[in-house]
């Protein structure tokens, strides 16, 4: 997945860049030490992905200080999660930002082409597990998937996920959101040759305890190649998921 340093490679042996200028791309000062936050500029040539910002408990002139220094730095995709619609508004008087209210995220920039190996398809059990299920789907578009989304599919009415079986056995990962019992994962991964994370989300009533027994559920999962993220974490599975969309062998 670390295709920036691979370019840079690349670009060194097909002659378009000197050694002397992928040096210096590669030797660019690690961090940059804005008082406030480090922030990391070689996110991107170590894991792949570049630094995401964590939106809550920041103040907008922080996220756009860290933003601005990311932008300064070449990043051309920025994304915000965890972002309050009043702080988002703060940020758009200042930054030209796309915010999602009910995933809670801002983008700055445009995502860029999909360049995984597969889809990523992201299913829900019901439209209540929604907006988690847009936190996941918008972070995997941000770092460069193509993401199928299939919502209201719950196991209290087996029929509706049956009938987009073409959608999950041509996924190359999936992301199964559900609160409640949290059933759909184990479901889905019955029908699927292909890794999925699951999501809990903090739906149900009385003692589904925020989620928990969704997370519990998902963890004792009977069915095999299910991988669990925490309560609501959407950002996490499609962070997950983007990772495994785009794995390559490694050879010796």
């Amino acid at each position: 997945m670390h295709n920036e340093t691979k370019e840079i490679l690349e670009a060194v042996q097909s002659g378009r860049l000197s050694v002397e200028d992928a040096l210096l791309k590669l030797k660019t000062q690690p961090f940059a030490d804005i008082g406030y936050a480090k922030v990391d500029l070689h996110r991107k040539i170590r894991q792949g992905a570049a630094e995401v910002i964590y939106g809550a408990g920041k103040t907008p002139e922080q996220i756009l200080g860290i933003a601005e220094t990311l932008c300064a730095n070449g990043q051309t995709t920025i994304l915000i999660t965890r972002l309050s619609e009043e702080k988002a508004e703060q940020i758009q008087s200042v930054q030209p930002l796309s915010y999602h209210a009910d995933a809670r995220i801002g983008i700055v920039g445009a995502p860029p082409r999909p360049d995984g190996i597969g889809t990523v398809l992201v299913a829900t059990g019901g439209t209540s597990d929604i907006p988690v299920a847009e936190e996941a789907a918008l972070t995997a578009e941000v770092l460069g998937n193509q993401v199928t989304r299939l919502y209201d599919v719950g196991v209290a009415g087996l029929h509706r996920l049956l009938a987009h079986l073409d959608d999950i056995m041509g996924a190359s990962v999936i992301i199964a959101i559900a609160g409640m019992e949290g059933a759909l994962a184990s479901v889905i991964s019955g029908l699927a040759d292909c890794p999925v994370i699951a999501v809990p989300t903090s739906v149900g009533y009385g003692a589904s305890f925020h989620g928990l027994s969704a997370l519990l559920s998902m963890l004792n999962s009977c069915a095999s190649g299910v991988s669990v993220v925490n309560i609501d974490n959407g950002f996490g599975a499609g962070y997950l998921a983007s990772i495994i969309n785009h794995m390559e062998a490694k050879h010796a």
